[in-house]
């Protein structure tokens, strides 16, 4: 007779598995005749011990896993017979009451994969983003990396100001007590980097070496240091130096220190210009993406397995441990990392996986090898030595696969566009470029 499937809630299932209990001490039987012809047992040679002895050595593990495949096998063909997606791992619990002799039942519940159907692309409202390359931009960026090649002169009775190296001594104390890491001698930082907190900063512009300043500052409830995170501390600082910025010139010797071996000015430009341009292009098709995305999820509706937004907040904690560790946290193993402050993140994470899914089966929007290999060489052109860079790309199939997953969702963002209501928008190049 075949089970019963019993929907419990929304995408919770469950079903009755039963299994021969002959048949699982036929299968155990013969594994201990296996075992048995090379298990080495004190006192006995090799292949020699009795089978009564064997048992009680083996025969409780080897009873255990045949009952785990037995239970495996029949279940999923319980489930193939049903025709049912199972999301996640079925929970089993032995069951007691109304079991005929010579069986074991257990009790599988599980959750299934929602039938979804594909929104009206046609009724979704999405903006696709650019943003411009011109003169201004190319000179901004120029500017920020003549900036960051900078040399710093100290220039006795100067005003700090932004982009200066400024150089101070300083104490802090809670409660006209010092706490650690709160002082320290001879500290450099260029100021208006946000390098430190907003209050030190401008409690430093304007002042000469030699100028002393005492101020309070209050820590963000979030700040790494706990002792003193949400705490108002108060900080005197004493300015030993302050030193100009000087920004070297754009010529032959600027362009090799930024990987033009023939120091040309002009092909330094036009680097510059097209990284520019593929970096404008991409945080751009990000936006668009991420608009594309919310359309999708605002106009999808289903249930999604509670198993899989576990396993996926789950997956978020393992990472952000070893973010914590990789940042020299200590006991980043022990620290109370909850799931459920990534559950809301993992479902939308979960919606919008199993909507793209449904959305490339039902349009055949797969990633196709040509695509593959075009992505991977337009990455490409951000290194030294492109043609090494697109070999090992396809030579790897992780690294392969991570390219698919993108063209992907491109293909999916392209389908979008060709069917929804796009609204195009600038963004502004600085707003773009997370520099405004």
């Amino acid at each position: 007779m075949q089970p019963v499937v019993e929907n419990l809630s929304g995408l919770e299932r469950r079903v009755d598995v039963v299994v021969s209990v002959a048949d699982i001490e036929k299968e155990v039987q013969s594994q201990l005749k296996r075992v048995a012809r090379t298990a080495k047992i004190q006192g006995f040679r090799p292949g020699k011990a009795p089978l009564s002895i064997i048992e009680r050595s083996h025969g409780p593990g080897i009873r255990y896993d045949v009952i785990n495949t037995e239970v495996g096998k029949t279940f999923e063909k319980v489930i193939e017979e049903a025709n049912l997606r199972i999301a996640g791992t079925p929970n089993l619990e032995p069951k007691t009451e109304g079991v005929e002799e010579g069986t074991m039942a257990f009790s599988a519940t599980f959750e299934v994969y929602p039938e979804i159907a594909v929104p009206d692309l046609s009724a979704l409202k999405v903006t696709r983003s650019a943003s411009e390359v011109g003169e201004a931009e190319l000179n901004r960026t120029l500017d920020i990396l003549r900036k960051q090649r900078a040399n710093y002169e100290a220039r006795d009775g100067r005003e700090a100001q932004d982009d200066d190296r400024v150089t101070l001594d300083f104490v802090g104390t809670l409660d006209g007590e010092p706490f650690e890491g709160g002082s320290a001698e001879k500290f450099p930082f260029v100021l208006g980097q946000g390098r430190m907190l907003p209050e030190f900063e401008t409690a430093v512009r304007g002042l000469k070496a030699g100028d002393t300043n005492t101020f309070p500052l209050t820590f963000p409830e979030d700040y790494q240091g706990k002792e003193v995170a949400g705490k108002t501390a108060e900080f005197k600082i004493t300015v030993t130096e302050v030193a100009e910025p000087i920004l070297p010139e754009v010529d032959a010797e600027f362009a090799k220190q930024l990987g033009q071996p023939e120091g040309d000015v002009e092909k330094l430009m036009a680097d510059i210009r097209s990284n520019i341009e593929r970096e404008v292009k991409a945080r751009a098709r990000s936006r668009t993406k991420a608009s594309v995305f919310d359309s999708l999820l605002e106009a999808g509706e289903f249930d999604v397995p509670k198993a899989l937004v576990d396993s996926d907040a789950e997956s978020r904690v393992v990472a952000a441990r070893e973010d914590l560790k990789q940042r020299g946290v200590p006991n980043a193993e022990s620290i109370p990392i909850p799931k459920e402050a990534f559950s809301a993140e993992s479902e939308r994470r979960v919606r919008l996986g199993l909507l793209v899914s449904k959305l490339v089966e039902t349009a055949d929007l797969q990633a196709k090898p040509e695509q593959v290999r075009t992505r991977i060489e337009e990455m490409a052109q951000n290194y030294e030595q492109p043609a090494q860079v697109v070999a090992y790309y396809l030579s790897d199939r992780q690294r392969r696969a991570e390219i698919e997953a993108v063209v992907l969702e491109d293909n999916v963002v392209d389908h979008v566009l060709s069917k929804a209501q796009v609204t195009d928008e600038k963004v502004d190049f600085d707003e773009l470029m997370g520099t405004a």
